[in-house]
């Protein structure tokens, strides 16, 4: 049985305090759960329910940490989930490692992303168009946020998430940068080199003067008028599927 101990443990992780002081996190859902399992992530304790077990009985012979079978209302007690009828891991941080940048490949970098459903959403369409590294500032939501993690559906665990300095780092790309702002060259038509950067800036703000100053080529995504602005994660969607179609 789950000690009051270890709830309390899985409860603290809800903040951004104690998942820097234990360096873990907390995936909730079978989604979440299941792609960890099959990813390099470590998995210190899995609480699962009976009908989670019996569905994923070869898997779960796969994790080296602790795991307790444990009923829905212990469950959904612990989990950020309104209902979680399923799964629960406790998963160890990786390092904070600065990804380089490949020969034919782009880097998602991300100027100061406040919103944690945002940065999910980014995470997890850059998986989907096949941007495997993303760059942030320090500023950035955590990504180990519980609602970043939720909002991702496992493409955490397949994209490679770091901080940095991006005043100092993206000059050492030494390659374009693709920058969204309200005035620039249509994303529609913009060609997109074999490699690069593309930054998408603060909800709020955009991209800070600092890194404008970094941007090779401004991007703009046209729209009836109507709206001021676009939602950051909608934003970066867009000009990532058009890089995917108008990309060299």
């Amino acid at each position: 049985m789950i000690s009051k101990s270890q709830i309390k443990f899985i409860k603290s992780l809800q903040l951004k305090k104690y998942r820097i002081e234990e360096q873990c996190f907390v995936v909730d859902g079978e989604k979440g759960v299941g792609e960890v399992m099959k990813s390099d992530f470590k998995i210190e304790m899995l609480l699962v329910t009976e009908s989670f077990r019996e569905r994923h009985e070869q898997l779960l012979d796969t994790v080296d940490g602790n795991i307790w079978v444990v009923s829905e209302k212990q469950l959904a007690h612990l989990s950020s989930f309104q209902t979680n009828e399923s799964a629960l891991a406790v998963v160890r941080q990786k390092p904070n490692q600065v990804p380089t940048l490949g020969q034919n490949e782009f880097i998602l970098v991300l100027d100061d992303i406040r919103d944690p459903g945002n940065l999910g959403t980014m995470i997890r369409t850059a998986d989907w168009y096949g941007i495997r590294k993303i760059v942030a500032s320090q500023h950035t939501a955590d990504c180990y946020n519980p609602k970043v993690i939720n909002s991702t559906m496992g493409s955490f665990t397949r994209v490679h998430f770091a901080y940095a300095d991006l005043l100092t780092l993206i000059p050492k790309w030494d390659t374009s940068v693709y920058g969204t702002f309200m005035v620039g060259e249509d994303v529609h038509t913009q060609s997109f080199d074999k490699r690069g950067v593309i930054v998408i800036g603060n909800e709020a703000k955009g991209i800070s003067s600092e890194i404008e100053s970094l941007v090779t080529h401004k991007i703009t995504i046209p729209g009836v008028a109507g709206a001021e602005s676009l939602n950051a994660a909608v934003a970066a969607g867009i000009v990532m599927d058009n890089w995917s179609r108008l990309k060299k």
